[in-house]
């Protein structure tokens, strides 16, 4: 064809990823330990929260350099830490290569090679939900973040948003989760500890006053 039909027309707005849950997130590292490639290159998106196309192509020197690395998509850098369990991950990592990760043939992986890995191991993990995707590990730093309450102001420089209002999404998350637990908290008190400060037996009763009349 000469013309192209779909020229114009917006590509339609998918459904948000989400962030894994605790479940998923024990069920992966039971099946995959330290010192796997699989557990490495979640270990990698989990605690600096790099999408794929920033996963797999980390470098040791990136690494090394307490975690610094520009965003494919956006150009921010990022720069932060590098967590203790991260840092045991790396360990037990052999370095093989100036990427981080590999292929079985000792070559970088492609962004959809690399896809293709997480989605496997995902899969061997006995995941089975299809919207549990390792783009979401990212979003479980986000989560992780703020439910450590950790300001939006660093959750924003730690996944290298380029708005506030990105970053505020996991905090009032975040907020709204601990207001409930803490409801519930003042509830309980209040039930255990609150005693009736007026004897029921009086409530409703109209007091009449006698008066003595002298004859």
């Amino acid at each position: 064809m000469k013309h192209d039909p779909s020229l114009g027309i917006k590509r339609p707005k998918g459904k948000e990823i989400r962030a894994w849950t605790d479940a998923e997130l024990a069920a992966y590292e039971r099946r995959w330990a330290i010192g796997t490639k699989q557990r490495t290159a979640y270990a990698l998106m989990l605690n600096m929260g790099t999408a794929r196309v920033d996963t797999h192509r980390l470098t040791w020197h990136q690494v090394d350099a307490a975690a610094c690395y520009r965003r494919h998509k956006t150009g921010v850098e990022v720069d932060m830490a590098i967590s203790e369990d991260l840092e045991k991950a790396l360990a037990a990592t052999p370095r093989k290569h100036v990427c981080v990760l590999v292929t079985e043939w000792g070559k970088p992986f492609t962004v959809d090679g690399f896809s293709g890995f997480m989605r496997d191991a995902i899969q061997a993990a006995g995941i089975g939900d299809l919207t549990c995707r390792p783009h979401g590990l990212r979003k479980t730093l986000g989560r992780l973040l703020a439910d450590a309450g950790c300001s939006a102001h660093d959750i924003m420089a730690a996944l290298g948003h380029k708005t506030l209002a990105e970053a505020e999404r996991y905090t009032r998350e975040a907020d709204r989760k601990r207001g409930g637990k803490r409801a519930v908290v003042k509830l309980n008190e209040h039930r255990a500890n609150k005693s009736p400060q007026t004897a029921s037996t009086g409530l409703g009763k109209i007091v009449k006053n006698e008066r003595k009349t002298t004859p």
